[in-house]
Order: C-alpha cells, then sequence, then structure tokens
C-alpha cells in the first residue's frame, strides 16, 4: 500500500495496554492509497499503472462535470461517462452502465463521488473483473471496503468479497472543500458510525480499535470547524484522513446492529444514506451501550463526552442535521414493518436482537428522541 499521511494530523500513538492480551486476527486489504492536496492531478498515472487504456468515468448526474473535468487527466484513456450512479445502486441503474462497459470495450473504471458512486464502481468491477479506481468526494468510506450493497425491488442486499475492494483510492483533499457543509456532516457522521460498531465488533482487534477512536475523534473536531469555515484546508484534510480510518475499520471487520437497521431503513423507504445513519447512530449506541462497555469509553473519549450516545446524538445536533427518521422521509406505519425486517438474518451484534426492542428504537428514532437505553 502507497500512503502518504498529512504532516499536520500525527498518527495515532499506542498507550500501554492498547495491544490486547487475547488472540485476534487483522487482514490487510490490498489496495493503493495516495493521499494529500491535488492528487486527483495523478488520475492518469494511477490509470497507467494499472494498464488501462479504455476508462469509463462513473458519476451522479450532480457531479457529472467534475467528471468531466478529472476525466480530462486521462487523456486518450478516456473512453465515456456515465453520470446515473444512485443512492443504494440498484440492480437497473448496475445494468444499464454494464450495457456501455461492454458495447465501449472498457477495460477499466474510475469511480468519482461518494458512495453511491463508488458503490457502482464496484458492482461493475465484481461483474466484470476491471480494475477499479476510486476518487472519493465524501467522507462515507465505502471506498475502503470489501462490501457492496445493491437494491432491487426495494430490498438491498450485501455482498462481501475482497474482489470489491478497489485497486487504487486517490484522497484529494482540495475535491472536498467544495462539498457543502451540510453534506460533509452527514457524510462525516455516516464514516463515524463505521467506526463506533467497529469498536464493539465480535472480530474487533487492536489495530482496529485504535483506527476507529483516532477515526472518530479527528471527524469530531473537524465537522463543527466545517460548519463554521468549509474552505478550512486543516479542517478538510482531518475529516477526509478521519474518513480513511473509519473506512478501513468498515473493510476490516463485521458490523452490527445499525448497519442493519440502516440498510433496512434505505432499502425499504429509499431514505438518504448518511442522513439515515446520523439518525440511527446514537440510537444503535444506546442499544449496545450496556453491553459493550469498553467501546463506549472509547467512543465518549473521542467525542469528548461523558456519555458516547448523547455525545453522539450532541454532535448530530451541533451540526444541524435532521434527528427525526420522519423529516427524512419514513412513515410512521413503517415502523413496525422495518422492524420485522430488521430481526431477519441479524448481523453479529454485543447485545441479542429483540424484536419489541427494536420497535421501540426505531420509533425513538422516528420522533427525535435523544437516545435512551432500550
Amino acid at each position: 500500500m502507497s500512503v502518504a499521511i498529512p504532516d499536520a494530523v500525527p498518527p495515532p500513538v499506542v498507550a500501554a495496554g492498547d495491544a490486547g492480551s487475547g488472540t485476534f486476527a487483522y487482514c490487510s486489504q490490498q489496495y493503493r492509497v495516495v493521499f494529500g492536496a491535488g492528487t486527483s492531478a495523478r488520475l492518469g498515472e494511477e490509470a497507467e499503472r494499472l494498464g488501462i487504456k479504455r476508462a469509463l468515468v462513473l458519476t451522479t448526474p450532480e457531479q457529472q462535470d467534475l467528471g468531466r473535468r478529472l476525466g480530462r487527466g486521462l487523456g486518450d484513456r478516456l473512453a465515456g461517462l456515465f453520470a446515473g450512479a444512485r443512492m443504494h445502486t440498484p440492480v437497473e441503474v448496475t445494468n444499464e452502465a454494464l450495457g456501455i462497459v461492454e458495447s465501449r470495450d472498457i477495460d477499466g473504471l474510475v469511480a468519482i463521488g461518494g458512495g453511491s458512486t463508488v458503490g457502482l464502481g464496484k458492482a461493475l468491477s465484481l461483474r466484470t473483473g476491471l480494475p477499479h479506481i476510486a476518487v472519493p468526494t465524501t467522507y462515507a468510506g465505502s471506498e475502503m471496503t470489501p462490501i457492496l450493497g445493491e437494491t432491487s425491488n426495494g430490498i438491498k442486499t450485501t455482498q462481501h468479497s475482497q474482489d470489491l475492494v478497489p485497486d487504487a483510492v486517490i484522497y484529494d483533499v482540495d475535491l472536498t472543500v467544495s462539498l457543502p457543509p451540510h453534506i460533509s456532516a452527514a457524510s462525516g457522521m455516516n464514516a463515524i458510525a463505521h467506526a463506533v460498531e467497529a469498536l464493539y465488533a465480535p472480530d474487533a482487534n487492536p489495530l482496529t480499535s485504535l483506527m476507529a477512536e483516532e477515526g472518530i475523534a479527528a471527524l469530531a473536531r473537524a465537522l463543527p470547524r466545517i460548519m463554521t469555515a468549509p474552505a478550512d484546508p486543516g479542517a478538510r484534510r482531518d475529516a477526509l484522513y478521519g474518513a480513511w480510518l473509519c473506512g478501513v475499520c468498515l473493510g476490516a471487520v463485521g458490523m452490527s446492529l445499525h448497519h442493519k437497521l440502516c440498510h433496512v431503513l434505505g432499502g425499504m423507504f429509499n431514505l438518504p444514506h448518511a442522513e439515515t445513519h446520523a439518525i440511527v447512530l446514537p440510537h444503535a449506541a444506546a442499544y449496545n451501550a450496556a453491553a459493550a462497555p469498553e467501546a463506549m469509553a472509547r467512543v465518549a473519549r473521542a467525542v469528548h463526552s461523558a456519555n458516547a450516545p448523547q455525545g453522539l446524538f450532541d454532535l448530530a445536533r451541533q451540526l444541524a442535521l435532521p434527528r427525526r427518521l420522519s423529516d427524512i422521509g419514513m412513515p410512521e406505519d413503517g415502523i413496525a414493518r422495518a422492524a420485522e425486517m430488521a430481526v431477519r438474518n441479524p448481523y453479529a451484534n454485543p447485545r441479542p436482537v429483540e424484536r419489541a426492542r427494536i420497535e421501540q428504537l426505531i420509533a425513538a428514532a422516528w420522533r427525535g428522541d435523544a437516545p435512551m437505553p432500550h
């Protein structure tokens, strides 16, 4: 892995006892990371390194102008632009893009954007085996994971495969400066959710726990600064650094109740992905708090709060994020249906997933209540 960490952000320090005493396994993903300011100028270089001669650039409709601008850096390697990426990676969108891949003899993919676009790149790469370069413009973290969530007929399913990990990731701090503060905040809370769950994952280990706490702390100090000074380069660098660490955690260990709930809610009601994470996270943390005290202590320390769930709730409020699922389009009559779906094939979780308690959790998030133990 090729990595450059910004000088202003020190790597985490291993404190006494952090190495733990138990047996654990840590798998390092095989990808290349380029981090810094202006690094998107190296897109052509990365494509050449991977042997890509006919690249398809992927974006959402809103980011197609950025896709065209960065695509010019590919020179004669640019073979097309597909600007149809959508939230939750609908299968029909993937099939549409696959038709372009096949008709234009595409031999490489460049996903420029957030989780929606990176997800499309993963879906195409999985189906074709083509090399995939990710250029994230948000803090979602999908580019760091061997995970793909796809939606078909309102149901979101998740796949895990090492083939899903992009071959190269270009983190360009400059690309995040124009990200509106409210989108930055929601995307950053989404990233924090990855790290919170990594701390109480059944396969958690000392390395991912270090990265998780540092990632939460970096985002918790950066996001409020971005809300008041969106162009602050230090805040943007800290946020992207934190998002990278949180994404690594998401890709390295299993996720639990929070991610299951967000996948269910997003797939059933087509809710905005990042805002759903921001709303549900304090409630999922409260549900698991008593069963994961060490994880909650690290979260509380990272967000400078005496109580982890309340600290996460207060951070989201400070960032002016929606606090109610009802505010982002979830119908009240969907609470029971979502609870029923959430307890089917539950993810591993530190506390048993109980149907009645999960319905209470979703109802509290729907109303926007402060997080309380369930």
